[in-house]
Order: structure tokens, then sequence, then C-alpha cells
């Protein structure tokens, strides 16, 4: 009730509906649209690798930043607090902790 106020990262993926949109597009597609439309699902079936979408934000933070958790956890924690304003201490340490495996 009187803790401290915390930004929460919300991830919304409709990577399924998208991925399946595409796949119902492909079995309609004429021979010429046929390449792109593989190709989007092959891009799409890469995005949705089962890594969660905050590990893989944190992830290009940090490498934008130069910077790798298993080396330099502090510094991590405070860019990725730094990159998202209102992050807690202890949210955005767990998100470093879980990039080192």
């Amino acid at each position: 009730m009187f803790g401290k106020r915390e930004a929460h990262l919300l991830v919304l993926n409709d990577l399924d509906e998208a991925r399946e949109a595409v796949r119902r597009a492909v079995h309609d597609a004429s021979p010429e649209e046929l390449p792109g439309l593989q190709r989007a699902l092959r891009i799409l079936d890469e995005a949705g690798d089962g890594e969660p979408q905050e590990i893989r934000w944190a992830r290009q933070v940090l490498a934008d930043a130069g910077i790798d958790p298993s080396t330099h956890e502090i510094a991590a924690v405070r860019e990725v607090r730094r990159k998202l304003p209102g992050l807690s201490l202890a949210s955005a340490a767990d998100l470093v902790r879980r990039l080192k495996g």
C-alpha cells in the first residue's frame, strides 16, 4: 500500500496470431507471392524463439551500451534502469541475472 512505485515492463506479443495469418496466406498465395510470404513466415518463426521479450530487450540494451552482464553486473543493472526509468533495483537485477543464465 505504501510501497515504492515501480514501472512494470509489459510486453504484448501477437506473434502466434501473425504467424497463423501468414500461414493461411501462404496456403492461398499465387506463385509470385509465395517466396515473400515464406520468407515472412521464417522471420516470424525466428522472432518467436522462446526467449521472453523482456530478456531480448535487456540483452539489446546492454549490447547497444557495450556492457557484458556476466562481467559487469552493476553497470548492466544501472544501464537497464537508465533505459526504463522507474524500474526497481530488484527488477533490473533480476533481468540482468536472467541474462547471465
